[in-house]
């Protein structure tokens, strides 16, 4: 089993920025590709941001140069960088990893970031 362990939402003003945290533990060399997936009200899931093992990332088109993420492997947790934050990134922040076997993938708990003046 895995376990992830989010940190870091809260509420930020209209051009701010936080930085998100998961923490991976458990058989950390089951899972790969990590990622964040964020879900507004109303609207579906939708891929944030993803990093393979080379180190290429990929992003959603709304959050390129304004999003970050990256990985510290010795503490087992990856990041997302999240600058010039608008009203329009409101919504709960999931981490996700890809797992070879059941159960394929791996969800932190969820963080609410909310952006307002």
């Amino acid at each position: 089993q895995v376990q992830l362990v989010e940190s870091g939402g809260g509420l930020v003003q209209p051009g701010g920025s936080l930085r998100l945290s998961c923490a991976a533990s458990g058989r950390i060399g089951s899972i790969y590709l990590p990622g964040w997936y964020r879900q507004a009200p109303g609207k579906q899931r939708e891929l944030v941001a993803v990093m393979d093992s080379s180190g290429f990332t990929h992003y959603v088109d709304s959050v390129k140069g304004r999003f970050t993420i990256s990985r510290d492997n010795a503490k087992n947790t990856v990041y997302l960088q999240m600058n010039s934050l608008k009203p329009e990134d409101t919504a709960v922040y999931s981490c996700h990893y890809s797992c070879s076997f059941y159960p394929y993938d791996y969800w932190g708990q969820g963080t609410q970031i909310t952006v307002s003046s």
